[in-house]
């Protein structure tokens, strides 16, 4: 993490900018510095998650209903005015094969890395988000979310991170509020060969 050693007198969008450096090496296809006002919050889409009944909902301690939801990350922007969003763009078709949870892991490890890389620049309050359940993507071979057993700690608490679907973060206007085009994954068979959809992570930055 020596790349992130700043000098005191680095400014501060000298330093953010080092981290869209940092996402792009990580693997990040775009990523750019946002306001927090920028950050669209809908509590219809975080009601999904239960209503619809995702097979993630309840699953971990990174999804309602074990996380503060639309009301509490709304708490968290006030006090956070920049974000960095980032996207992946892959190939839509790996998305149907063994590869999908291998590349959504992938997301909430670079958005972690992002977090990290944040904190050791001095923004220690900074927190990233993801998109899939980690239960499912991390500890699919255990029964039960780990950290939410009794005196339970989460293994992987270096790389999984909260779902954005779970605080009602609306992706979509996200992507456009960053001038980005939001590729969608159509049904399977639409799919084509050169087809592609985009993974989002999120890094609120303090």
């Amino acid at each position: 993490m020596e790349y992130f050693v700043e000098d005191a007198l680095v400014n501060e969008q000298a330093r953010l900018g080092k981290l869209i450096e940092y996402a792009l090496i990580l693997g990040a296809t775009h990523a750019k510095v946002i306001g927090s006002s920028q950050i669209p919050i809908s509590e219809e889409l975080a009601g999904l998650c239960e209503n619809q009944r995702c097979t993630h909902y309840g699953t971990s301690i990174n999804c309602p209903p074990h996380v503060s939801g639309p009301e509490g990350f709304r708490r968290l922007l006030r006090d956070e005015p920049h974000a960095i969003v980032f996207k992946l763009d892959v190939a839509s078709q790996r998305l149907f094969t063994n590869e999908s949870r291998d590349l959504f892991r992938l997301l909430h490890e670079v958005s972690a890395l992002i977090e990290l890389a944040a904190k050791d620049m001095g923004y220690g309050d900074s927190r990233a988000f993801a998109s899939g359940g980690c239960k499912t993507l991390f500890c699919g071979e255990h029964p039960h979310c780990q950290a939410l057993a009794e005196n339970g700690s989460c293994p992987h608490s270096d790389r999984a991170r909260p779902s954005m679907s779970g605080y009602g973060i609306d992706v979509a206007r996200l992507v456009r509020n960053a001038g980005w085009e939001m590729k969608w994954l159509g049904p399977k068979a639409d799919v084509g060969p050169e087809s592609t959809s985009s993974l989002v992570g999120l890094v609120l930055v303090r």
